[in-house]
């Protein structure tokens, strides 16, 4: 038996809330995933956490399931991701991401949840003024998706005010790698993260990196990103929680990243380095709303939480993530 609450983990079957749900269970958490399975996938969820197959918009089995294990936190992953389809479909990112938050966080209160950890992006600061970012900088979305986590924040602020729960969104920048042991990783077909493609490319998954823009205000003109590695990401949720619990009475939003960044092609030589290949780069134009640098202030989250990243290394990251590719392809070619 643990002492330790409940947890329910939305979107767990995913790539960030597979390694949350791997790093609650680590630390000795019990874990209720819930999830709609579009995205994600049965396998990736630890054996040792209870799975329901269900929406995060069905407030009723939320409220449900709250009551049947006794969950004291949620963890929220689940939404849609990808950047250029919010711009195509802005409604599914209205819906999926602000629409089944609210249902969520309607849930939570209504069943007296005390906690919540929500899972925002470094796209609510859009083309920031100044790189690093602060927490405190403008949030001015230049897209949908963006614009879809900035109004879950705001709607936790406003309900942190009004009912006995408290919040972290922790704001992410570029996440990448995989859980070292081999547990998880980023398993989603057509992904557009830059390390998952590369990686890819380096296996022949696929023929080419593509690199959009080549012309930006950066020491080699291509785009500059905080890049950081999954499970330390992870472990900043666990922290998160636990100084939730432990001041009721605090909210807290704060920046995830290392606090550095790495332009597109040193990810590239750094896959190069790491498979002894060479990737093939084809230069695109820039991709609209891309900004040239977005590297994080972390000082916050690191004066805050007795976080202290393990895998803060773009070697390590790319290594994780192409030990995860190779066993991807070992168990397509089951």
């Amino acid at each position: 038996m643990t002492d330790k609450p409940t947890i329910i983990v939305t979107g767990g079957a995913g790539y960030i809330g597979s390694h949350a749900v791997l790093a609650l269970v680590d630390a000795g958490y019990p874990v209720v995933v819930i999830d709609n399975l579009t995205t994600g996938f049965r396998w990736a969820i630890h054996e040792k956490a209870i799975f329901i197959e269900g929406d995060i918009g069905d407030t009723a089995l939320v409220e449900r399931v709250v009551a049947e294990h006794d969950v004291k936190g949620i963890m929220h992953f689940a939404g849609s991701i990808i950047v250029p389809e919010s711009v195509e479909n802005p409604l599914k990112y209205y819906r999926n991401n602000t629409a089944n938050s609210r249902a969520l966080i309607e849930a939570a209160v209504n069943a007296g949840v005390p906690h919540f950890i929500f899972s925002s992006t470094a796209a609510t600061y859009g083309v920031p003024e100044e790189s690093p970012v602060r927490e405190d900088s403008p949030k001015r979305p230049i897209n949908p998706y963006g614009m879809s986590k900035l109004m879950t924040e705001m709607m936790l602020a406003d309900v942190a005010f009004a009912h006995p729960l408290n919040y972290c969104a922790l704001r992410y920048f570029n996440v990448a790698g995989a859980d070292p042991q081999g547990r998880s990783g980023q398993s989603t077909a057509g992904a557009t993260h830059l390390i998952k493609v590369a990686v890819e490319a380096a296996l022949g998954k696929r023929s080419h990196v593509a690199v959009f823009g080549t012309d930006y205000d950066t020491p080699d003109g291509t785009g500059v990103r905080d890049y950081i590695h999954v499970s330390d990401l992870a472990a900043a949720h666990v922290l998160a929680l636990e100084a939730l619990i432990e001041q009721p009475e605090r909210n807290l939003t704060m920046n995830c990243g290392y606090g550095r960044g790495f332009s597109v092609l040193e990810v590239l030589d750094a896959v190069d380095r790491v498979t002894n290949l060479t990737v093939e780069r084809r230069m695109e134009p820039r991709r609209a709303g891309d900004p040239p640098a977005l590297i994080s202030d972390n000082r916050a989250i690191l004066a805050t939480l007795p976080w202290k990243p393990q895998h803060a290394d773009l070697g390590t990251i790319v290594e994780h993530a192409l030990a995860w590719e190779r066993k991807l392809s070992a168990r397509a070619g089951d």
